[in-house]
C-alpha cells in the first residue's frame, strides 16, 4: 500500500496517497485527476513523436492497485480521464473490458474535462462537476471556491535536498481548495511557482510531494 498524508479540508479528513490520487475515507472515495488515457495515440496522430504505447496499461494498472488497497465505493475521475474525445472513443475493447471491471460495484463519476468535455460511453456518471457532503469536485478550480477539490494544472513542486533537487507532481493545499496532481502516466506538470497557481492558492499553501513517502513542504513560490 502506499505511503500516505492525511490533512484537513472543510472540516473532512482526506489522505494524499503517493501514487497521487485522494483518498476520503469517511465517503470510501478515490479521486484521481487528468488520466490523459490515449495520450500516445492522441500524439502519433497530430505529427508528435512516437511514444510506447503502454501508458494507458501503466495509468489503470495503478488505478487498480489503488483500489485494491482501500475499500473503494465511489471513483471520482476530475477530468481529462482521454487525452482528447477520438482517443477515448478509440481505446480498444480490452482497455473497455478493463475500465469496465473497476466500475463493477462501484460508483462511478467522469468529470467533463477540457480535453474530453463529452461522455465516451465508458459507463458511470459523466458531469461538468459533483458536490459530494461539503465538498465539490470539479476539473479547474473557480477563483474565491472554497472546499474544492481540482485538477487541470498537473501541479509540480521541488524539495531541495544538499546538493540535489527532487522534483515530483504534488498535491497543492490551502484552507480553501485541493489541486491535484496528474495521475496518467504521460503527463507533464505545471511548477508550483507558476503565476496562475500562485494566484489560486494562499499565501500558507503547502505542496504534497507524492512517491513512496509523499512530504509536505511549504508550496514553492
Amino acid at each position: 500500500m502506499n505511503m500516505s498524508f492525511e490533512f484537513n479540508l472543510s472540516g473532512k479528513y482526506f489522505t494524499a496517497l503517493g501514487s497521487g490520487a485522494l483518498w476520503w475515507a469517511e465517503r470510501r472515495l478515490l479521486c484521481v485527476s487528468d488520466l490523459h488515457l490515449g495520450k500516445s495515440e492522441r500524439v502519433a496522430r497530430r505529427g508528435g513523436a512516437i511514444l510506447p504505447p503502454y501508458e494507458t496499461h501503466d495509468t489503470l494498472g495503478r488505478l487498480a492497485q489503488d483500489l485494491q488497497d482501500y475499500p473503494v465505493e465511489t471513483v471520482v475521475c476530475l477530468g481529462d480521464s482521454f487525452d482528447d474525445v477520438a482517443a477515448g472513443r478509440g481505446l480498444p475493447s480490452s482497455i473497455r473490458d478493463w475500465v469496465a471491471q473497476l466500475q463493477n460495484q462501484r460508483e462511478w463519476v467522469w468529470i467533463q474535462g477540457n480535453h474530453d468535455p463529452v461522455p465516451m460511453d465508458m459507463g458511470g456518471m459523466c458531469l461538468p462537476e459533483v458536490s459530494i457532503g461539503p465538498i465539490t469536485f470539479r476539473h479547474i478550480a473557480v477563483a474565491g471556491a472554497s472546499a474544492e477539490v481540482s485538477g487541470h494544472y498537473h501541479p509540480k513542486a521541488s524539495l531541495r535536498l544538499g546538493k540535489h533537487t527532487i522534483s515530483r507532481p504534488a498535491f497543492l493545499i490551502d484552507g480553501n481548495r485541493v489541486i491535484m496532481p496528474a495521475y496518467g502516466t504521460y503527463t507533464g506538470g505545471l511548477r508550483s511557482s507558476s503565476p496562475v497557481l500562485q494566484s489560486l492558492m494562499k499565501a500558507d499553501a503547502c505542496a504534497i510531494l507524492t512517491g513512496f513517502c509523499p512530504t509536505a513542504i511549504p508550496m514553492p513560490r
